[in-house]
C-alpha cells in the first residue's frame, strides 16, 4: 500500500524517544514552525531522575525537562535556571537539576498523575507544541538477553556488558502499561513518526513496548522514520549495522512498520572523538542499504554529522531539512535511495 502525505504548511510531527538526541530534533523543528508533539519515554532509572524517582515514585522527570527546554519560547535565562544542576555536596541536592525537583513537585500537587502535570508546564514556560509523556506512570524497562538471563532497569541492562535480545515494560500495577487517550491521537493524526535519534533498547523500544503506543506506530497512516544512530553503542547495539536497527524495531513489534530511514554517510575524522567522556560510544555504524531496501525502507542517505566537544552528534537541521523535505512526496515501497 502506499501511503500519500499532503503539503502542509504546518506538517503534524511526532517524535518519539528520550535521551539526549531528541532535543537536538525538537530545537530545529521548532525554528520551522512545525505542529510538533513529543512523546517522551518514562522508564530512565539514572541519575537524578532515578533518585527523585525511588524517593518519590514519580515518573522520571530528566527527559521531560530536556524536552520541555528544547521547545519553550522563554527566555535564554528561564531556561538557563531551569536545567541547573546543583554542584553542592548537600546529600539530596547534589546533581539534581532544578527542573526536575519542579516536575516531581508539580506531580506530586497533582492526583491524576504525571500528564496533566506536565501539560501545566508547558503553559508556564511557552511550550511551542505538545510534550506527551509515554505513559502517566512510572515505567520499568526489562531485558533479556542472548544468554538467557534477565535484568530489571534501563541503568541496570546498559552496565550489564551482554548483547540484549528483547527489551518489555511493566508498571507499577498488575495491569498493562498504556499511553493516555491524547498520545494514541495524536500518533494516529500525524504526518509524520519521527523515532529517534536515540538509544534503540532503552529510549525508543521503551515507547514502542507500551502495547497501545507500538499499536498505533503500526497502524497510523503517516509516514514512520527512523533516524538512525550515527555510533554503535555498548551494551546495546555493538557491532550494529542501520538494517540490523531496523530488523530489532520489526522483531519486537512483530511485523515490518517503518517506512523511511535517514542515514548518516559522513565519516567521522579518525581520534577525534574523547573515548573517555564518550566511553559508550564504539564505532561508526555500518551501512547495509541492501538489506533496508530488503526490509521495505526507502533510505535518505545525507551528511547529518556534527561535530563539536569531542563528540558525534546529529546536526538537527540538517535532519530537520530531509523530514520536512518528506512531507511533500509520495511514499513507495518501490522508492529508490534517495541522495
Amino acid at each position: 500500500m502506499t501511503k500519500y502525505l499532503l503539503r502542509k504548511k504546518r506538517p503534524n510531527i511526532v517524535v518519539i524517544g528520550g535521551g539526549t538526541g531528541l532535543p537536538v530534533i525538537l530545537k530545529a523543528l521548532r525554528k520551522k514552525k512545525a505542529d510538533i508533539t513529543a512523546v517522551v519515554t518514562v522508564a530512565d532509572d539514572g541519575g537524578s531522575s532515578g533518585i527523585i524517582r525511588d524517593y518519590i515514585n514519580v515518573v522520571p522527570p530528566g527527559d521531560i525537562r530536556n524536552v520541555l527546554v528544547a521547545l519553550s519560547d522563554l527566555p535564554e535565562i528561564y531556561k538557563n535556571i531551569f536545567q541547573y544542576r546543583f554542584n553542592s555536596k548537600d546529600q539530596f541536592f547534589s546533581g539534581h537539576a532544578i527542573g526536575n525537583l519542579i516536575i516531581a513537585a508539580l506531580s506530586e500537587m497533582n492526583d491524576t498523575g504525571i500528564f496533566s502535570a506536565v501539560q501545566e508546564l508547558t503553559k508556564l514556560m511557552k511550550v511551542e507544541g505538545n510534550v506527551y509523556p509515554a505513559s502517566n506512570e512510572p515505567l520499568v524497562l526489562n531485558a533479556c538477553f542472548t544468554d538467557g538471563s534477565t535484568l530489571a532497569g534501563e541503568s541496570e541492562i546498559s552496565a550489564a556488558g551482554k548483547t540484549i535480545d528483547r527489551v518489555w515494560v511493566s508498571g507499577m500495577s498488575d495491569n498493562m502499561p498504556e499511553a493516555v487517550p491524547e498520545v494514541i491521537n495524536a500518533i494516529m493524526e500525524a504526518d509524520q513518526i519521527v523515532l529517534g535519534p536515540g538509544s534503540l533498547f532503552t529510549s525508543i523500544l521503551p515507547n514502542l513496548m507500551i502495547s497501545n503506543v507500538g499499536e498505533a506506530v503500526c497502524k497510523t497512516n503517516a509516514e514512520v522514520i527512523y533516524i538512525c544512530n550515527i555510533m554503535t553503542q555498548k551494551g546495546e547495539t555493538e557491532h550494529f549495522t542501520d538494517a540490523d536497527h531496523i530488523r530489532v524495531l520489526n522483531r519486537h513489534l512483530g511485523m515490518n512498520f517503518i517506512d523511511t530511514v535517514l542515514v548518516n554517510t559522513e565519516p567521522v575524522p579518525a581520534d577525534y572523538m574523547d573515548q573517555q567522556k564518550y566511553d559508550e560510544y564504539l564505532f561508526q555504524v555500518k551501512h547495509d542499504f541492501n538489506g533496508l531496501r530488503d526490509l521495505g525502507c526507502r533510505v535518505v542517505s545525507n551528511n547529518f554529522l556534527e561535530l563539536r566537544n569531542h563528540g558525534v552528534f546529529h546536526n538537527g537541521e540538517q535532519v530537520v531539512s530531509e523530514l520536512l523535505g518528506l512531507t511533500s512526496r509520495p511514499l513507495s515501497w518501490k522508492d529508490s535511495e534517495l541522495n
